[in-house]
């Protein structure tokens, strides 16, 4: 670790999150060594302005926190072939940001000596900078082994988020919620916003706004009351 406990961290996924996930520990002084080309390079550029872009073993190699911000499917063969070429360092931290998956994702690095850790902060991303300002505002599950547990818990907090515990072997059902929830509450805006348009509403999705925050603000606090 860097002084006063702050770690260099490197940034493996350039959408939406990686960059987000990126600024926000750098905002509480964790140093970035890195972080791997995407499609939008210019983007990333502007939510981590002079951060470099390094290949995937440089970011892992110089990291001594390697947040892997990947697709679901490519997240086990990374983390396997990191493994199989070397890259990972006895001691780092590996912190994978996926719903469906706890730790066990991270076995062949755990084999190299790393300490795995697995945080969703349970938001939707759009990859800009608003997206720090709602993270202070979500709640983050985070699952590790009990040793480093605090660990977890504590990266959670500085991104921002308030961690809930859930287990490895609740991981599954974790990412039904969390999917059920996103992709109904797509289909349905779109559903609705298209039958609005076909009524001659002109702004479906501005006239939809208010309704459906509301109904979702009551319906979260009618499940609380119950």
């Amino acid at each position: 670790m860097t002084r006063e406990g702050r770690l260099g961290v490197g940034i493996v996924g350039a959408g939406r999150v990686g960059p987000i996930i990126g600024a926000a520990l750098a905002g509480v002084g964790h140093a970035l060594v890195g972080i791997t080309h995407g499609s939008d390079d210019e983007r990333v550029e502007t939510v981590l302005p002079g951060v470099p872009f390094l290949d995937t073993p440089a970011v892992v190699r110089r990291s001594e926190l390697v947040v892997l911000a990947v697709p679901r499917d490519e997240l086990p063969g990374l983390v396997a072939g990191l493994a199989e070429t070397g890259d990972w360092q006895p001691g780092q931290l590996a912190l994978h940001l996926d719903p469906a998956y706890g730790t066990d994702v991270l076995a062949p690095a755990v084999a190299k000596g790393v300490i795995p850790l697995a945080i969703h902060p349970a938001m939707t991303f759009t990859g800009t900078s608003m997206d720090l300002r709602l993270l202070a505002q979500s709640y983050a599950a985070v699952t590790a082994p009990a040793a480093v547990l605090p660990i977890a818990q504590a990266l959670a907090v500085e991104l921002g988020c308030e961690p809930v515990v859930v287990a490895e072997a609740s991981r599954a059902a974790y990412a039904e919620a969390i999917a059920t929830a996103t992709t109904f509450s797509r289909s349905i805006v779109a559903q609705s916003a298209a039958l609005l348009a076909d009524a001659g509403v002109a702004d479906p999705g501005r006239y939809l706004s208010g309704l459906v925050h509301t109904t979702v603000d009551q319906a979260l606090t009618d499940h609380t009351v119950l």
